[in-house]
Protein backbone atom coordinates (compact mmCIF):
# COMPACT_ATOMS: atom_id res chain seq x y z
CA UNK A 1 0.00 0.00 0.00
CA UNK A 2 1.40 3.27 -0.90
CA UNK A 3 2.10 5.37 1.94
CA UNK A 4 -0.18 8.90 1.61
CA UNK A 5 0.87 11.40 4.52
CA UNK A 6 -0.78 14.67 2.39
CA UNK A 7 -4.66 14.13 2.67
CA UNK A 8 -5.20 15.01 6.37
CA UNK A 9 -8.18 17.50 6.27
CA UNK A 10 -6.49 20.44 7.95
CA UNK A 11 -8.97 22.42 10.12
CA UNK A 12 -9.50 26.38 9.51
CA UNK A 13 -6.67 28.66 11.56
CA UNK A 14 -8.22 28.75 14.46
CA UNK A 15 -9.53 32.11 16.39
CA UNK A 16 -6.71 32.24 18.90
CA UNK A 17 -8.70 35.35 21.29
CA UNK A 18 -11.54 32.92 22.60
CA UNK A 19 -13.52 33.47 26.06
CA UNK A 20 -13.34 29.97 26.91
CA UNK A 21 -11.08 27.00 26.97
CA UNK A 22 -11.44 25.16 23.66
CA UNK A 23 -10.65 21.14 23.24
CA UNK A 24 -8.26 22.48 20.39
CA UNK A 25 -6.10 24.36 24.03
CA UNK A 26 -4.97 20.91 24.90
CA UNK A 27 -3.91 19.43 21.70
CA UNK A 28 -0.30 20.22 21.76
CA UNK A 29 -0.26 22.06 18.86
CA UNK A 30 -0.89 25.72 17.93
CA UNK A 31 -3.85 26.58 20.26
CA UNK A 32 -2.21 24.98 22.72
CA UNK A 33 1.20 26.66 22.32
CA UNK A 34 -0.94 29.77 22.15
CA UNK A 35 -2.82 29.16 25.49
CA UNK A 36 0.65 28.37 27.11
CA UNK A 37 2.65 31.46 25.97
CA UNK A 38 -0.31 34.27 26.57
CA UNK A 39 -1.28 32.99 29.48
CA UNK A 40 0.68 30.31 31.62
CA UNK A 41 4.38 31.36 30.67
CA UNK A 42 4.01 35.58 31.97
CA UNK A 43 2.79 34.08 35.47
CA UNK A 44 4.86 31.41 36.19
CA UNK A 45 8.34 32.40 33.82
CA UNK A 46 11.56 31.31 35.27
CA UNK A 47 14.72 29.81 33.38
CA UNK A 48 13.76 25.54 34.50
CA UNK A 49 10.39 26.30 32.69
CA UNK A 50 10.76 28.15 29.88
CA UNK A 51 13.10 25.66 28.38
CA UNK A 52 9.07 24.09 27.73
CA UNK A 53 10.33 20.28 27.60
CA UNK A 54 9.25 17.08 28.98
CA UNK A 55 10.47 17.28 31.76
CA UNK A 56 12.67 20.18 33.91
CA UNK A 57 15.89 19.47 34.53
CA UNK A 58 17.17 20.47 38.23
CA UNK A 59 20.36 20.70 39.72
CA UNK A 60 19.59 19.74 43.53
CA UNK A 61 22.64 19.62 46.28
CA UNK A 62 25.54 19.14 43.57
CA UNK A 63 22.78 16.02 42.14
CA UNK A 64 21.14 16.29 38.55
CA UNK A 65 17.85 15.44 38.39
CA UNK A 66 14.75 15.65 36.22
CA UNK A 67 11.01 16.30 36.93
CA UNK A 68 7.68 15.56 35.19
CA UNK A 69 4.17 15.68 35.81
CA UNK A 70 1.30 14.47 33.37
CA UNK A 71 -2.27 14.01 33.66
CA UNK A 72 -4.59 11.36 31.84
CA UNK A 73 -8.22 11.55 30.58
CA UNK A 74 -8.42 8.99 27.80
CA UNK A 75 -11.64 7.64 26.90
CA UNK A 76 -12.43 4.74 26.58
CA UNK A 77 -10.01 4.08 29.76
CA UNK A 78 -9.82 0.59 28.60
CA UNK A 79 -8.57 -0.54 25.05
CA UNK A 80 -7.04 -2.97 23.26
CA UNK A 81 -3.18 -3.60 25.27
CA UNK A 82 -3.81 -1.33 27.85
CA UNK A 83 -6.25 0.43 29.84
CA UNK A 84 -5.38 4.24 31.41
CA UNK A 85 -3.61 2.68 34.56
CA UNK A 86 -0.13 1.73 32.75
CA UNK A 87 -0.67 4.82 29.88
CA UNK A 88 -0.04 6.77 32.99
CA UNK A 89 2.90 5.15 34.58
CA UNK A 90 4.49 4.88 31.04
CA UNK A 91 3.29 8.81 29.86
CA UNK A 92 5.87 9.89 32.84
CA UNK A 93 8.39 6.97 32.68
CA UNK A 94 8.93 8.05 28.92
CA UNK A 95 8.46 11.78 29.50
CA UNK A 96 11.43 11.46 31.88
CA UNK A 97 13.89 8.47 29.69
CA UNK A 98 13.42 11.14 26.72
CA UNK A 99 15.14 13.88 28.78
CA UNK A 100 18.05 11.11 29.50
CA UNK A 101 17.11 10.72 33.06
CA UNK A 102 16.57 6.95 34.53
CA UNK A 103 13.27 7.34 36.17
CA UNK A 104 13.15 6.10 40.03
CA UNK A 105 9.97 7.68 42.13
CA UNK A 106 6.28 8.15 40.78
CA UNK A 107 3.44 10.45 42.59
CA UNK A 108 0.03 8.90 41.61
CA UNK A 109 -3.19 11.28 41.92
CA UNK A 110 -6.42 9.87 41.22
CA UNK A 111 -10.07 11.68 40.54
CA UNK A 112 -12.84 9.28 40.56
CA UNK A 113 -16.54 9.63 39.91
CA UNK A 114 -19.33 8.27 42.52
CA UNK A 115 -20.21 5.31 41.27
CA UNK A 116 -17.26 3.78 39.47
CA UNK A 117 -17.18 -0.13 39.81
CA UNK A 118 -14.50 -1.11 42.67
CA UNK A 119 -13.75 -3.96 39.92
CA UNK A 120 -12.60 -1.43 37.24
CA UNK A 121 -10.38 0.50 40.15
CA UNK A 122 -9.01 -2.65 40.81
CA UNK A 123 -7.92 -3.63 37.45
CA UNK A 124 -6.56 -0.33 36.79
CA UNK A 125 -4.60 -0.69 40.02
CA UNK A 126 -2.90 -4.01 39.04
CA UNK A 127 -2.31 -2.58 35.58
CA UNK A 128 -0.10 -0.17 37.12
CA UNK A 129 1.60 -2.10 39.38
CA UNK A 130 2.75 -3.93 36.25
CA UNK A 131 3.86 -1.04 34.58
CA UNK A 132 5.91 0.31 37.45
CA UNK A 133 7.57 -2.93 37.60
CA UNK A 134 8.88 -3.33 34.35
CA UNK A 135 9.94 -0.35 33.90
CA UNK A 136 11.72 -0.01 37.49
CA UNK A 137 10.01 2.61 39.27
CA UNK A 138 8.50 3.14 42.55
CA UNK A 139 5.38 4.60 43.50
CA UNK A 140 6.21 6.31 46.60
CA UNK A 141 3.29 8.55 47.37
CA UNK A 142 0.21 9.65 46.37
CA UNK A 143 -3.77 10.88 46.58
CA UNK A 144 -7.30 9.90 45.76
CA UNK A 145 -10.34 12.52 45.43
CA UNK A 146 -14.19 11.33 44.66
CA UNK A 147 -16.36 13.69 43.00
CA UNK A 148 -20.24 13.51 42.61
CA UNK A 149 -21.36 11.71 39.91
CA UNK A 150 -20.98 13.69 36.65
CA UNK A 151 -18.36 16.11 37.96
CA UNK A 152 -15.58 13.89 35.94
CA UNK A 153 -15.75 11.29 33.28
CA UNK A 154 -15.31 8.09 35.31
CA UNK A 155 -11.63 8.49 36.20
CA UNK A 156 -8.93 10.60 35.91
CA UNK A 157 -5.16 10.00 36.69
CA UNK A 158 -2.08 12.81 37.51
CA UNK A 159 1.04 10.70 37.61
CA UNK A 160 4.36 13.42 38.33
CA UNK A 161 7.90 11.60 38.14
CA UNK A 162 11.59 11.61 39.16
CA UNK A 163 14.55 10.51 37.13
CA UNK A 164 18.55 10.90 38.36
CA UNK A 165 20.23 12.47 35.09
CA UNK A 166 23.76 11.38 34.47
CA UNK A 167 27.16 13.08 34.29
CA UNK A 168 27.33 14.95 30.43
CA UNK A 169 24.29 14.14 29.54
CA UNK A 170 22.89 17.35 27.88
CA UNK A 171 19.94 16.59 25.27
CA UNK A 172 18.42 19.48 23.66
CA UNK A 173 16.81 21.00 20.31
CA UNK A 174 19.99 23.52 20.98
CA UNK A 175 22.48 21.01 20.01
CA UNK A 176 20.73 20.18 16.54
CA UNK A 177 23.17 20.53 13.43
CA UNK A 178 22.45 20.50 9.79
CA UNK A 179 23.18 16.76 9.02
CA UNK A 180 21.81 14.75 11.61
CA UNK A 181 19.71 12.45 11.06
CA UNK A 182 16.03 11.75 12.48
CA UNK A 183 15.23 7.79 13.76
CA UNK A 184 12.12 6.95 15.14
CA UNK A 185 11.85 3.60 17.29
CA UNK A 186 8.77 2.24 15.44
CA UNK A 187 5.57 2.17 13.87
CA UNK A 188 3.66 5.26 14.63
CA UNK A 189 -0.12 6.11 15.07
CA UNK A 190 -0.50 2.98 16.43
CA UNK A 191 -1.90 4.37 19.91
CA UNK A 192 -4.00 6.95 18.68
CA UNK A 193 -6.22 4.64 15.80
CA UNK A 194 -6.17 2.40 18.68
CA UNK A 195 -8.17 4.62 20.59
CA UNK A 196 -10.40 6.06 18.25
CA UNK A 197 -11.57 2.33 16.86
CA UNK A 198 -12.02 1.57 20.48
CA UNK A 199 -14.16 5.10 20.70
CA UNK A 200 -15.97 4.72 17.76
CA UNK A 201 -16.36 1.07 17.57
CA UNK A 202 -14.67 0.89 14.55
CA UNK A 203 -13.83 -2.71 12.98
CA UNK A 204 -10.44 -2.96 11.30
CA UNK A 205 -9.58 -6.05 9.48
CA UNK A 206 -5.99 -6.68 11.81
CA UNK A 207 -7.03 -5.78 15.33
CA UNK A 208 -4.60 -2.92 16.06
CA UNK A 209 -3.18 -2.79 20.09
CA UNK A 210 -1.81 0.69 21.71
CA UNK A 211 2.02 1.00 21.71
CA UNK A 212 1.85 2.02 25.36
CA UNK A 213 5.05 0.72 26.69
CA UNK A 214 8.29 2.02 29.05
CA UNK A 215 11.15 3.48 27.25
CA UNK A 216 13.69 3.76 29.81
CA UNK A 217 15.65 0.73 28.55
CA UNK A 218 15.38 1.22 25.62
CA UNK A 219 16.83 5.11 26.07
CA UNK A 220 19.74 4.12 28.69
CA UNK A 221 21.54 1.48 25.94
CA UNK A 222 21.28 4.55 22.77
CA UNK A 223 22.61 6.80 25.43
CA UNK A 224 25.63 3.80 26.56
CA UNK A 225 26.20 3.56 22.87
CA UNK A 226 26.28 6.73 21.60
CA UNK A 227 26.89 9.26 24.42
CA UNK A 228 27.27 12.37 22.39
CA UNK A 229 25.83 11.17 18.93
CA UNK A 230 21.84 11.75 20.37
CA UNK A 231 21.10 15.65 19.78
CA UNK A 232 17.73 15.47 21.68
CA UNK A 233 14.94 13.03 21.62
CA UNK A 234 11.25 13.36 22.39
CA UNK A 235 8.21 10.95 22.90
CA UNK A 236 5.96 11.99 19.92
CA UNK A 237 2.11 12.07 21.90
CA UNK A 238 -0.30 13.98 21.08
CA UNK A 239 0.31 15.90 17.74
CA UNK A 240 2.58 12.89 16.96
CA UNK A 241 5.68 13.05 15.20
CA UNK A 242 5.09 16.18 12.96
CA UNK A 243 4.50 18.15 15.71
CA UNK A 244 7.08 16.93 17.96
CA UNK A 245 9.44 18.03 14.72
CA UNK A 246 7.98 21.66 14.42
CA UNK A 247 8.50 21.87 17.89
CA UNK A 248 12.46 20.95 17.57
CA UNK A 249 13.08 22.70 14.29
CA UNK A 250 11.70 26.03 15.57
CA UNK A 251 13.53 25.50 18.76
CA UNK A 252 16.69 24.79 16.81
CA UNK A 253 16.25 27.25 14.03
CA UNK A 254 16.58 24.76 11.62
CA UNK A 255 14.69 22.76 8.52
CA UNK A 256 13.99 19.39 8.72
CA UNK A 257 12.99 16.91 5.78
CA UNK A 258 11.22 13.86 6.55
CA UNK A 259 11.27 10.65 3.10
CA UNK A 260 7.64 9.69 3.17
CA UNK A 261 8.87 6.18 2.19
CA UNK A 262 11.41 5.28 5.05
CA UNK A 263 8.52 5.94 7.31
CA UNK A 264 7.17 2.99 9.35
CA UNK A 265 3.51 3.08 9.63
CA UNK A 266 1.31 -0.19 9.68
CA UNK A 267 -1.14 -1.00 6.47
CA UNK A 268 -4.12 -1.47 9.14
CA UNK A 269 -3.67 2.24 10.69
CA UNK A 270 -2.85 3.54 7.33
CA UNK A 271 -6.23 2.34 6.04
CA UNK A 272 -7.63 3.80 9.51
CA UNK A 273 -6.08 7.05 8.70
CA UNK A 274 -6.97 7.08 4.63
CA UNK A 275 -11.23 6.10 5.75
CA UNK A 276 -11.05 8.62 8.52
CA UNK A 277 -9.29 11.64 6.93
CA UNK A 278 -6.33 11.33 9.39
CA UNK A 279 -2.72 11.74 8.40
CA UNK A 280 -0.41 9.30 10.94
CA UNK A 281 1.92 12.00 10.94
CA UNK A 282 -0.16 13.41 13.81
CA UNK A 283 -1.50 10.60 15.06
CA UNK A 284 -0.42 10.07 18.91
CA UNK A 285 1.89 7.14 20.06
CA UNK A 286 2.73 6.21 23.35
CA UNK A 287 5.61 4.01 23.49
CA UNK A 288 7.22 5.47 20.45
CA UNK A 289 10.32 7.85 20.41
CA UNK A 290 11.48 10.24 18.19
CA UNK A 291 15.27 11.08 18.12
CA UNK A 292 17.97 13.77 16.50
CA UNK A 293 21.33 12.01 15.96
CA UNK A 294 24.55 12.96 14.90
CA UNK A 295 25.49 11.49 11.34
CA UNK A 296 28.22 9.67 12.20
CA UNK A 297 26.51 7.66 14.69
CA UNK A 298 23.62 6.86 13.08
CA UNK A 299 24.47 3.20 12.41
CA UNK A 300 25.44 2.34 15.98
CA UNK A 301 22.65 3.80 17.62
CA UNK A 302 20.32 2.21 14.83
CA UNK A 303 22.30 -1.30 15.74
CA UNK A 304 21.76 -0.62 19.24
CA UNK A 305 17.50 0.07 19.07
CA UNK A 306 17.08 -3.07 16.67
CA UNK A 307 18.43 -4.78 19.80
CA UNK A 308 15.89 -4.09 22.16
CA UNK A 309 12.19 -4.89 22.31
CA UNK A 310 11.28 -1.51 21.81
CA UNK A 311 13.01 -0.16 19.15
CA UNK A 312 12.80 -3.62 16.36
CA UNK A 313 11.68 -1.66 13.81
CA UNK A 314 13.97 1.61 14.54
CA UNK A 315 13.93 3.81 11.17
CA UNK A 316 15.84 6.54 9.74
CA UNK A 317 13.33 8.80 8.54
CA UNK A 318 14.99 11.99 7.69
CA UNK A 319 17.45 14.60 8.10
CA UNK A 320 18.47 18.13 9.24
CA UNK A 321 18.97 20.37 6.06
CA UNK A 322 20.49 23.54 5.42
CA UNK A 323 18.05 26.60 6.21
CA UNK A 324 17.09 29.08 9.66
CA UNK A 325 13.33 29.13 9.50
CA UNK A 326 11.88 25.96 11.60
CA UNK A 327 10.29 24.68 8.57
CA UNK A 328 9.61 20.95 8.08
CA UNK A 329 8.96 19.13 5.11
CA UNK A 330 7.92 15.86 3.57
CA UNK A 331 9.98 14.05 0.24
CA UNK A 332 6.81 12.10 -1.02
CA UNK A 333 6.53 8.96 -3.09
CA UNK A 334 5.79 10.90 -6.10
CA UNK A 335 8.58 13.27 -5.57
CA UNK A 336 7.42 16.62 -4.34
CA UNK A 337 7.79 18.13 -1.25
CA UNK A 338 5.34 19.58 0.65
CA UNK A 339 5.02 21.62 4.22
CA UNK A 340 4.40 19.52 7.55
CA UNK A 341 3.22 22.52 9.95
CA UNK A 342 1.97 21.90 13.00
CA UNK A 343 -1.90 21.26 13.93
CA UNK A 344 -3.88 24.21 14.54
CA UNK A 345 -6.65 22.47 17.10
CA UNK A 346 -7.30 19.54 17.78
CA UNK A 347 -7.43 16.05 15.80
CA UNK A 348 -8.03 13.71 18.62
CA UNK A 349 -9.72 14.29 21.76
CA UNK A 350 -8.34 12.64 24.90
CA UNK A 351 -6.05 10.44 23.40
CA UNK A 352 -4.15 10.31 26.56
Amino acid sequence: MTKDFTGILNCPVPIMNHKTVQLGHGSGGKMSHDLISRLFLPRFTNDLLDELGDQAQILLNSQRIAYSTDSFVVDPIFFPGGNIGDLAINGTVNDLAVGGAMPKYLSVGFIIEEGFPIDDLHQILLSMEVAAKRAGVQIVTGDTKVVNKGSVDKIFINTTGIGILAEGVELSPKNIRSGDKILVSGFLGDHGITILSSREGLSLENQVETDSAPLNGLTQKMLEAAPSGIRVMRDPTRGGLATSLNEFAQSARVRMRLDADHIPVRPEVQSACEILGLDPLYVANEGRLVAIVAPDQTEKILNVMHKHEYGIDAAVVGQVTEGDDGRVTILTGLGAETIIDMLPGEQLPRIC
